[in-house]
């Protein structure tokens, strides 16, 4: 028996949205491409091919078209064999392949779209091409796309539910109907714009709420580790390179280093705006951080009349937030810093069938998580690798990488607009209580690097002298390292100021007995390194660490947008046991930098408003922040503290099972309340029958005589009466009521009110009285009436 052939497709409109539709995720994915500097060049050939494609299945849509379809059939096996060959050659990022081979089967799929199944292939492409366009966007470009793709989909559905159930086709041919046809431009009625401009509102609306409040929970997000392409043709790579930080150049010349020790030969070569990298004034390079480098010079001030231009350097996707670590230095110079170690460089070189580094690290950590974190430069930086501390795999675009003494991760050339590398840190947890448990006894390599001071005995004993003085004003004796660098990271924080005109330092003055004994403060990154020494003057050990704040978290790419004014310095203390622990004294800035202290599943929600509040007036922001904190300290504390009743044995649990089902009582007494008042608020809207006959409904329903769902208010009444369960006067009064309500949905005859009051009455008086009885009588007519 031969099989019918499924409908031919005629509807046009249909078929210039499902193109448009297409249209739209192609581009989308061309857009979000070049945020990852992979821009893909079939996107120019794609969309013309597919829009004459879609005109040519069109006029064929009534033919067989074999020929056609077996050279279809050879393009889409040439996309296949080109899928392959990308594959292979590309394997670091398989979704820009990926969506290169949907472009291309939807150009040759659009060349045979007879009918609505060939159509619904198509949208499905689109849709599939969205989605790899969200997954490779890293801004807001893409957020336009999302919006013309959701205002073309919702009456592209539209037409295609409408096309399944063969409404709007043209009426069979007939005697009495010659020639009865439909127009394939028809508009539906459904497709009124306002009715989808409401509903495009209303989708938009929710999904923004759902994506705002989604948890973000680690351990269900995806894990994909991009790496941009391979770099070749690096210069050569030596494990004690001089660090190439664009603010230590002149004219885009490397300074030489013949001795290898990370020092330039001629100091006063290396301008570019920056000064010299080790003593002397000299000027910041209003571009480039000057903290990234071998050695750095903080004497160099800033120009007060050209600022240092806010410029987007990296966009980084990570499951945590912290910061963003460059580098750390070790040896304090007087007037700045450097790396002792620079010669313990260690060149690391990876399988050539993988892009993964592992990095060696210290002794395990004693509790840890796993961030996973991707980052794509757009600007020019130093060939030092930004990461979250403690990194355990590296998947980075080149065959070799250094780590120094430090943990600092060094490239063979600098990262530029395009680079893409992802990083796997065990992070550790900030436990406050078990940190100030430790103890002073360290290795013999912490106390050789980590605990040295400036050579002058009478200033090491003034600033031991300054630091235990600042502890003094505690409330309370603070007796463990952490407590006490706390403390004396506020102190600094608080009783010292920024100064912007600061003065130079003059030849061999240093800088921690200037801030402390002359200035009164310094620029911001001073503050981290009076700390450091000052707490090494009290016998902790201590660094300073070079790095990048978090940046601006958008809350709709989930990225967060690192700018080169982000970047500064603090002061890393060590704890046995526990590694390196970040501190900032910096004024303005929090005390302890962004750790996994808490977890937080919904803080995306709390992302969202933090953007959404920099958009309002400062008074504003304030009440609403205050309301904001209020409530989410409120419920976390609520949260936390069911946590530990329920932790506290049976009798804890049998008293947060009783919590929980009070506070359950309580909110389903507030629904209810709310529902009704909701309730009474409609019914007052409604015209006086209709709100009648909707009371009257739900009082026959508490009696057991509820409406069918199937009857008309003409034989809910005969069935009614039929029953018999109330009075003759009763039943006329709802008779009458359901016939006023029929007369006025149907015919539109208005009944007088005040005839309809005095029968809502007679009802509500009836069942007030006889209630039990009513419901007796109805129940025992309904057991010998079984039919009804």
């Amino acid at each position: 028996m031969r099989r019918s052939r499924p409908p031919v497709e005629n509807s046009i409109l249909f078929r210039i949205l499902v193109q448009l539709l297409v249209i739209v995720g192609i581009t989308a994915t061309a857009v979000a491409a070049v945020d990852v500097a992979e821009p893909i060049t079939s996107i120019y050939g794609a969309i013309p091919l597919s829009i004459a494609g879609s005109i040519w299945s069109y006029r064929q849509r009534r033919k067989r078209n074999i020929g056609f379809k077996f050279l279809i059939a050879l393009g889409m096996l040439w996309a296949l064999a080109t899928f392959f060959i990308a594959l292979a050659n590309r394997s670091n990022d398989t979704r820009l392949v990926l969506a290169e081979l949907l472009i291309q089967l939807q150009a040759l799929h659009c060349f045979d779209l007879p009918r609505r199944k060939d159509l619904g292939y198509s949208i499905v492409i689109g849709l599939i091409l969205m989605g790899v366009a969200a997954n490779l966007s890293q801004t807001l470009r893409l957020a336009p796309f999302i919006l013309v793709f959701l205002a073309i989909a919702l009456p592209v559905m539209v037409l295609d539910y409408r096309s399944r159930l063969g409404l709007g086709e043209p009426a069979p041919r007939s005697p009495g109907n010659p020639g009865a046809t439909v127009s394939p431009w028809q508009w539906p009625a459904e497709l009124h714009p306002r009715r989808l401009g409401i509903l495009l509102l209303v989708s938009g609306s929710l999904g923004l709420l759902i994506f705002a409040a989604l948890p973000r929970l680690p351990g269900y997000q995806l894990r994909n580790y991009p790496v941009s392409t391979p770099l070749t043709d690096l210069p050569e790579f030596s494990n004690n390179q001089l660090i190439r930080n664009p603010a230590y150049r002149d004219s885009g010349e490397d300074p030489t280093d013949s001795d290898g020790d990370g020092v330039p030969d001629d100091p006063s070569a290396v301008r570019g705006g920056a000064g010299s990298p080790t003593t002397g004034p000299g000027e910041l390079d209003q571009k480039y951080y000057y903290g990234f480098n071998t050695t750095i010079n903080q004497n160099l001030r800033s120009s007060l009349s050209q600022p240092m231009e806010p410029e987007v350097v990296m966009r980084v996707r990570s499951q945590g937030e912290g910061f963003w670590r460059v580098m750390a230095f070790d040896h304090y110079t007087g007037q700045g810093w450097d790396i002792s170690r620079n010669d313990k460089t260690q060149t690391l070189v990876r399988s050539p069938y993988s892009y993964r580094f592992f990095i060696p690290r210290p002794d395990p950590l004693p509790k840890s998580r796993e961030v996973v974190q991707t980052y794509t430069i757009v600007g020019d930086l130093p060939n030092l690798v930004p990461s979250l501390s403690q990194v355990r795999e590296l998947y980075f675009p080149t065959t070799e990488i250094a780590v120094d003494s430090e943990g600092g991760i060094r490239a063979p050339m600098e990262l530029t607009d395009g680079t893409t590398y992802t990083a796997i840190s065990d992070v550790p947890f900030r436990d406050r209580t078990a940190l100030g448990q430790t103890g002073s006894e360290y290795p013999p390599l912490i106390r050789d690097y980590y605990l040295a001071l400036p050579p002058d005995p009478i200033l090491q004993l003034k600033i031991r002298q300054t630091a235990e003085e600042l502890l003094a004003t505690s409330p309370k004796p603070l007796t463990s390292p952490y407590e006490k660098t706390l403390y004396l990271a506020q102190q600094i924080k608080q009783r010292y100021r920024v100064q912007p005109d600061l003065r130079f330092l003059g030849e061999g003055e240093d800088l921690v007995e200037a801030f402390l004994f002359k200035d009164g403060g310094g620029y911001p990154d001073h503050f981290s390194t009076v700390l450091t020494i000052m707490v090494r003057s009290l016998g902790i050990p201590a660094r300073l660490v070079a790095g990048f704040a978090p940046g601006e978290f958008n809350p709709f790419t989930g990225l967060y947008l690192v700018r080169n004014t982000d970047a500064y310095v603090m002061t890393e203390v060590y704890f046995p046991n526990f590694g390196w622990f970040a501190f900032d004294p910096i004024p303005g800035h929090p005390l302890i930098p962004p750790s996994l202290e808490e977890s937080f599943a919904f803080s995306t929600l709390k992302k969202l408003w933090l953007w959404v509040a920099g958009w309002l007036p400062s008074p504003v922001r304030g009440v609403f922040s205050t309301v904001f904190l209020w409530l989410t300290t409120l419920v976390t504390n609520a949260l936390v503290g069911l946590v530990r009743l329920f932790s506290q044995g049976i009798v804890g649990a049998i008293l947060g099972t009783i919590a929980v089902t009070a506070l359950g009582f309580v909110g389903w007494l507030g629904w209810s309340s709310w529902s009704r008042w909701r309730e009474q608020r409609r019914l007052a809207r409604l015209e006086p029958v209709d709100r009648y006959y909707h009371q009257l409904l739900r009082c026959l329903d508490q009696q057991d005589l509820g409406k069918k769902a199937t009857e008309t208010p003409l034989e809910y009444q005969q069935r009614l009466a039929s029953t018999q369960t109330c009075p003759p006067a009763v039943e006329g009064a709802i008779a009458a009521i359901l016939t006023a309500y029929g007369n006025w949905r149907y015919g539109r005859l208005v009944t007088e009110g005040g005839v309809l009051d005095r029968h809502w009455h007679d009802i509500q008086q009836h069942y007030q009285r006889s209630l039990p009885q009513t419901l007796q009588n109805a129940r025992q007519r309904s057991r010998r009436r079984p039919g009804l």
